[in-house]
Parts: C-alpha cells; sequence; structure tokens
C-alpha cells in the first residue's frame, strides 16, 4: 500500500463490467485527487453508478482495479471500506429501524465504541436537522430525510473519502442547502468527495473537479475549469456527449 500525500484518494484502473452483451463499463481509468470535491457526470445509461459500485466494492468487476488511499478494494475489502463513507442510489436502508438507531447501527458495524457513535450520532442528526426525527421509523421518513440519514450513515465513521450517488435526487431545497454546507465543510477539513449528479450547475458550483463519463468511456476529466474551457459545463457535456434531438417540434403538440 502507498502511504504518501501524493497517493489519490480513489484510483480506478481498466475497470470493466458487462451486462449480457452490453458493455456498461468499457476499461474506464481515473484518478481523484486527495481534497477535491469531483463531480461525476454523464447521461443515464452512461455508467455512472455501475463504475461507483465497482469503485466501492458493491459490483464485482469483469477487469480492472479500484484503489481507495492506495488499498486494493477487492484484495483487502474490510481495510479499504474503513476510509471511505458511501450513499448508493437505490440500495434500500433498515425501515424498521428508527433513524437514530440506524446510524448508531452503522457506526458498531465498523467497530466503533459504543459512547463515540452515540456522541457523532447526535452530532449528525442536528447539523442535518434530524434531531426531532431521530426515533421515528425510516420507513415513515421523506425522500429528504431518507437521503440526509443515509448521509449520516456513510460520515460517522469520519471516512476520508465519500461516494455519493445522486445525492441531491428527490431532496427538497432547504434540505439540499443542508447537504451541501455539511459537504463543504467536510471538504475543507481535508476529506475527499466523489459526487455523481445530473445536475450541471450544482457540479459547477460546488465542485473542483469533474469527469464526464458516457457509453461507459471517460470522455474528460479534470479541474472545473480545464474542463469546461472557454463555455460552462453544461455546454461543454453536451458538446462531449451529444443532444438528443435539441430544438426538435412535434407539430402536433400545439395549444
Amino acid at each position: 500500500m502507498e502511504d504518501t500525500a501524493s497517493t489519490p484518494a480513489l484510483r480506478l484502473s481498466g475497470l470493466s463490467k458487462r451486462f449480457g452483451n452490453r458493455v456498461a463499463v468499457d476499461q474506464l481509468s481515473m484518478e481523484i485527487p486527495r481534497g477535491s470535491f469531483y463531480g461525476f457526470v454523464g447521461p443515464n445509461g452512461a455508467g455512472k453508478t455501475t463504475t461507483l459500485s465497482m469503485a466501492t466494492g458493491l459490483l464485482r468487476p469483469d477487469a480492472g482495479r479500484a484503489e481507495v488511499a492506495g488499498i486494493d478494494v477487492w484484495q483487502q475489502p474490510t481495510e479499504a471500506k474503513q476510509h471511505m463513507g458511501v450513499l448508493a442510489d437505490g440500495v434500500q436502508l433498515f425501515q424498521k429501524l428508527t433513524g437514530y438507531q440506524l446510524v448508531v447501527y452503522s457506526g458498531l458495524l465498523r467497530g466503533m465504541d459504543r459512547d463515540l457513535v452515540e456522541e457523532r450520532t447526535r452530532d449528525l442528526l442536528r447539523v442535518l436537522g434530524l434531531s426531532e426525527a431521530a426515533g421515528k421509523l425510516v420507513q415513515d421518513y421523506s425522500a429528504g430525510m431518507t437521503k440526509k440519514v443515509h448521509l449520516a450513515t456513510a460520515m460517522v465513521h469520519a471516512p476520508e473519502l465519500l461516494v455519493l450517488d445522486e445525492p441531491f435526487e428527490a431532496v427538497d431545497p432547504v434540505s439540499a442547502r443542508t447537504i451541501r454546507g455539511l459537504l463543504d465543510n467536510y471538504v475543507e477539513s481535508g476529506g475527499t468527495v466523489i459526487l455523481s449528479s445530473h445536475v450541471m450547475d450544482l457540479v459547477q458550483r460546488m465542485c473542483s473537479h469533474v469527469g464526464i463519463i458516457a457509453a461507459g468511456q471517460l470522455l474528460a476529466t479534470g479541474t472545473v475549469d480545464q474542463v469546461r474551457g472557454d463555455s460552462d459545463l453544461e455546454t461543454r457535456f453536451v458538446e462531449l456527449v451529444g443532444a438528443e434531438a435539441a430544438g426538435e417540434e412535434l407539430q402536433w403538440l400545439r395549444v
């Protein structure tokens, strides 16, 4: 394992995944610098979720390697997962636990001391505006509350890297602002965030780095300024990925 400050927070080397005859991710390689806020963007079906699932140990790749802080995710999964927190898209939480119980349980699973995990759970729920809902069952949470408690489970063990797949999807503006503030503070304190999103404006405002993926291949990566060049990020994204029937009218759809 590398043990230097220059070691990337996440390194992907030749990651590939096929589902039947469809290639979802095609020999993708990239490095996420430590301390960066990295936006991972692409159209629907581009391979974002598949890539992040392979990077975090949720989906075994057909080929390639994923390393967190220099630790191979698939050769040393327990050690690698101590360094990261994951908010995975579509993963079901334990619905019959309260929000408080869920976050505490997540910390205990990682071997944390109970007093410490309970203290951190209270802190996280307070900052995320969930203190009053701490005793409610997760099944009774709104979409925004569910995202926030899921984020708390990813952060309770103070990981070096957060991998968040669509953390703002179905989240109201108030909850979104709360999450953004927490993530900004986390990065300012030295953490690294990888954020998958469809919202170019959000990525352009929040992220220091960005990667654009389409058809399972990385089309561009670098700082936001490097990738967008002289235009805005959305324009650059459309240039790389291509527009779908841009400006086309349906004659029958007229009032």
